[in-house]
């Protein structure tokens, strides 16, 4: 675990960079949305970015900063670096959506592509930061990473009752975002149950918290990209998640792509495969502690492929039992 106080510090040092996302009810559903969709780049990520380069001294930052991302870490790292004065260096697999991939560069960050998946994109990225002199900056391996996003158990504490919770209901992909709300939630009385949720084309941290070891997991291509990846063996985020966890959740690609298009027929709002995660959990009836909150991680979607998905889903909000 981190410790607690380091997320009420990135609190401080984020605001006024961030925006506190806003959270509404569903009362059909009987859920709390927690929308990091409108966070200023789509994404929680700006979270876990800002506290980290804005906490780091003027050396390191001179040095330049590299990192590998999906696409929504990077956006935030940029967004930073830019703040700090610093120069980002961001590695992304070339499968890598191309609107998040444009909204990087066009934050001033310095995209390197690279054949394969995001493991690829890690070691490449590491290679890189070793062999040029460079900061190294991981999207989830870090204690100041992980406790930017932990400011999202820190705003649901004012913008809900928390003794009203039954549960928390998280995406996961490396596990940054559930250790920084797990944390932040620790000393809730009651405390919800904090449940993970991920996809099951790429399912790394299920199997680490289930098996202890991701050796036999085989990766097929998710809409959900910024999940998707194997994760660092040795990440302090796995013995986090196995402390904090209390329930894991696998969802298919087509429950993902059916709560993506619910998202938009129901509430107009566009969120990512990602996002998509948590409410596929809830509307595939895999959540039964209710009412719960879902944390809505991002909304950075390519456009075209959003609408091929709501053509393909069109009414599954009028179809789906509740």
């Amino acid at each position: 675990m981190i410790p607690s106080e380091w997320i009420e510090q990135a609190a401080r040092r984020i605001e006024g960079n961030s925006v506190k996302t806003p959270v509404t009810f569903d009362e059909r559903l009987n859920v709390y949305f927690k929308w990091e969709s409108k966070q200023i780049t789509g994404s929680f990520k700006l979270r876990g970015a800002l506290n980290k380069i804005l906490s780091m001294p003027e050396w390191e930052l001179s040095q330049g900063l590299v990192t590998a991302s999906a696409g929504n870490h990077g956006q935030g790292m940029a967004v930073a670096a830019r703040l700090t004065g610093a120069k980002a260096i961001v590695f992304a697999s070339e499968h890598a959506p191309l609107v998040k991939v444009q909204a990087m560069q066009t934050l001033g960050a310095d995209v390197h592509l690279v054949p394969g998946g995001y493991a690829e994109a890690e070691k490449a990225g590491i290679q890189f930061a070793k062999e040029n002199g460079k900061t190294w900056i991981s999207p989830y391996n870090d204690g100041l990473v992980i406790a930017g996003q932990g400011t999202i158990g820190l705003e649901l504490n004012d913008q809900i009752q928390p003794s009203s919770l039954k549960a928390i209901v998280v995406p996961v992909g490396s596990g940054g975002l559930i250790s920084g709300i797990g944390t932040a939630i620790s000393d809730w009385k009651p405390r919800p149950r904090l449940i993970g949720v991920q996809s099951e084309a790429s399912a790394y941290m299920y199997a680490l918290y289930n098996h202890r070891s991701q050796d036999e997991v085989r990766e097929v291509d998710s809409i959900a990209d910024g999940l998707a990846g194997r994760n660092d063996d040795h990440a302090i985020t796995i013995p986090i998640v196995r402390k904090i966890v209390d329930e894991f959740i696998l969802v298919s690609e087509e429950e993902i792509e059916k709560a993506i298009v619910f998202a938009w027929e129901r509430y107009q709002e566009i969120i990512e495969g990602s996002a998509a995660a948590s409410l596929a959990a809830v509307l595939s009836g895999q959540v039964g502690s209710l009412p719960a909150v879902l944390i809505i991680s991002g909304g950075n979607i390519q456009p075209e492929i959003h609408q091929a998905l709501c053509r393909k889903w069109a009414g599954v909000s009028r179809e789906i039992s509740l």
